[in-house]
Formats: structure tokens, sequence, C-alpha cells
């Protein structure tokens, strides 16, 4: 109850609960796409990645938004370059790319001298959100929910059956980039919430949870985003009254709600497969 209270009266609370939720509802719509295609890989490497260009902006000055959306960018073409015009698969370009933009990052936040703010890049403290940062994560939210909304039809062909979606003239390889690049907006935006090292598990995480519920893409997006807001809204809390950082709270929880789909899922369950399991053998003795 007084955790509503400091809400109402504090800004800064109120600025870290709305920014938490919409990146939870970014997370949770996109991270439905990129574990139904496989490229959960790909979100890790993006989101270590941007660190050079969160470094390279704190030591010139400005926002880290443009130097981590630069770095971000870089690191999905440039992966993709190298899987398209060598032998090399794309898990290896994975690798090579984001653990080379990573070393440098490293390198880049030794020369820095804020490293204090570039810590909390690293895991996450919402409860210092700033205006920017609240505004840029809307933003982001805007631009990403209506991407999603305009080629929801193309994105859900090119996921399920990427044969058919070439059939009927669908762009692929376009499709791909363009979740590139939403990918990495979202990444930028949860930065100062969860932070670069637990990013990717606010994607992967609620999707994975829904996956478990639903065979239905639709309702899957629907259930992410209301996990990821869900998981934002408690592990805000637990942060403040704990003062546990945030993006390790935030993550923590919405692992538990994975746990809980993965033990007590209807269709796919361990608890209730074993428990049809042993119905099923129970009925033929």
């Amino acid at each position: 109850m007084s955790f509503i209270q400091d809400i109402q009266q504090y800004e800064f609370l109120q600025k870290a609960l709305f920014t938490s939720v919409i990146v939870g509802i970014i997370c949770g719509v996109l991270g439905s796409f990129i574990i139904l295609r496989g490229m959960s890989l790909m979100g890790d490497a993006i989101s270590h990645a941007v660190l050079p260009g969160v470094a390279l902006s704190y030591m010139m000055g400005i926002n880290y938004f443009y130097g981590a959306v630069t770095f971000g960018l870089m690191t999905a073409f440039g992966i993709g370059f190298i899987t398209q015009n060598s032998r090399v698969k794309n898990d290896t370009s994975i690798g090579i790319v984001f653990s080379a933009f990573f070393a440098i990052g490293i390198i880049l936040i030794g020369k820095a001298n804020t490293s204090t703010d570039l810590t909390s890049i690293l895991f996450g403290n919402v409860l210092s959100v700033r205006d920017s940062d609240m505004w840029m994560t809307l933003a982001v939210g805007v631009v990403v929910l209506i991407a999603v909304g305009l080629f929801y039809k193309e994105l859900l062909v090119s996921t399920f059956d990427p044969t058919l979606a070439a059939a009927y003239g669908l762009p692929n390889k376009l499709i791909h980039y363009f979740l590139m690049v939403l990918l990495t907006l979202v990444t930028v935006a949860s930065l100062q919430t969860v932070g670069i090292i637990l990013v990717v598990a606010m994607l992967i995480t609620p999707a994975a949870t829904a996956y478990l519920l639903t065979n239905r893409l639709s309702i899957m997006i629907t259930i992410s985003a209301i996990l990821g807001a869900l998981s934002a809204v408690i592990g805000l809390y637990i942060s403040f009254v704990y003062n546990w950082p945030s993006g390790a709270a935030i993550v923590l929880v919405t692992t538990s709600f994975f746990i809980v789909a993965f033990l007590f899922s209807p269709k796919h369950g361990i608890v209730w497969r074993q428990l049809r399991a042993r119905k099923h053998k129970t009925a033929l003795q």
C-alpha cells in the first residue's frame, strides 16, 4: 500500500513505472517474433554490441540512444553481410561480430569518465530514469507497435513459412532486416530499465512463457506483452522496497512466470503431462 502512495507522491517513481511498463510491452511483442524465428542469439548479440555506442555517446556528451542505435544496426547488417558472403554460418557470424563490438565497448568504458552512468546502462537502473529516457522509450514503443500492426500479416507468413512468403512475393530478406531494426530500437529503449546484460531476458522469457500457453500468434503476443508489463511492475516494486537492482528484479520475476508455465501449462507443462501419462497408463492396465 505504501508503494502506491509513494508512486503518487514521487515523480521519479511515476517515470520509472511508466518506462518499465512500456519496455515490458514492446519486449513482449517483438520477442514473440524473435523466438519463433529462432533469432534469440541475434537479440543477445545486438544487446551486447551496442555497448561501444553507449560509451562513445557518453564520451561525446550526446544521448546514448544515437550511438547505441548506430552500433546495433552495424551489428545486424555486419552479421548478415558476413553470413551471405562467406562460408561462415549465421551463429558463428553472430559470435564474431558481437564479441568484437563488446570488447571495443569494454575498452571505451575504461576511457570514459562516467563509469557510474555506464554501469547503470550495463545492469539497469530504472529508478534513475530521466525525462528524455522516458519519452524516448515511449516514442520507440509507438513506432514498434505501429510497425508490427501494419506488417503483421507479412511477419506472420514469413515467420511460419518463408517458402510460402517468397511464393507470395514477400521480400524475406527485407523483412528480416526490418525486424533487426525494430530489435535494435527495443534493445536501446530497454537499456535504462534492465541494462545491456539482461535485456535479452526481457525479449525472450515473456515470449517463451506465452509460447507454452497458446498455439496462436496473436494470443501469444498479447500474453507476452501482458507478462512483460506485469513483470516490470512487480520487479519495480521489489527493486524499490528491497533496494535490488531494477533489471535483475524484473528478470527474476519474468523467469518466475516462465517456471510456473513450464510446470503447470495445461498443454505443455511437465506436471500435467506426467498426470496425463499416468492416467493413460492406468487406463491401459
